[in-house]
């Protein structure tokens, strides 16, 4: 179950995001550059603060004008546009960085076929596997939520598809709901399944 509702004001202009369903779906956040997409991210996310915003996902209340969860402390999943790997930390210490090891870590690299990359550091990945690397981390701790911020962008073609194959895999796998900000109209055909568009 997820139900947000959020209102934030951005220079002159004022941006809204309401989604409510029973169901996990995949939304795909579009509109112009500049609008304001990623800010709603971080609104959800616990990173910004908004001017109204009511978040409730899977029961649990995470904000609702009166009080605030931590970041940490709201199991939500977010694929930054750059994946944010720390360059100084192996694959396998940056996947470890917000979950110890376990057997669901285990399954998850190799779900993703990461595992022959473990010791290796985030500068000789290719970009598939800085993006597979970066779901696992942000997978490994169960969230009841995934955000991804243009996680496709910097991928050639035939990543691209690779990586929308995943997500609809990750889709499939742990029925969470999905938030993702897109200007793919390719990417939104082919993963959304309700689309809002920002204006």
């Amino acid at each position: 179950m997820i139900n947000i509702s959020i209102k934030k004001s951005i220079k002159d202009r004022t941006i809204k995001l309401n989604i409510e369903s029973s169901q996990p779906k995949i939304y795909a956040v579009v509109g112009k550059s500049g609008i304001g997409k990623s800010t709603l991210l971080n609104i959800i996310a616990g990173l910004t603060e908004a001017d109204e915003c009511k978040i409730i996902i899977q029961n649990k209340t995470l904000s609702d004008g009166n009080h605030l969860i931590k970041v940490q402390e709201r199991k939500i999943g977010y694929l930054f546009q750059d994946y944010q790997l720390f360059p100084h930390m192996t694959v396998q210490e940056n996947i470890h960085y917000m979950k110890s090891a376990s057997k669901e870590t285990e399954q998850l690299i190799n779900q993703l076929r990461i595992s022959n990359c473990l010791n290796q550091y985030p500068s000789t990945l290719s970009g598939g596997e800085s993006q597979r690397v970066a779901l696992c981390r942000v997978l490994s701790v169960k969230p009841n939520l995934l955000l991804l911020d243009e996680p496709f962008s910097s991928l050639d073609d035939e990543t691209k598809e690779e990586g929308m194959a995943l997500i609809k895999s990750i889709f499939r796998t742990w029925q969470i709901p999905i938030i993702l900000v897109s200007h793919s109209k390719k990417e939104v055909q082919t993963l959304a399944d309700e689309i809002i568009e920002i204006k």
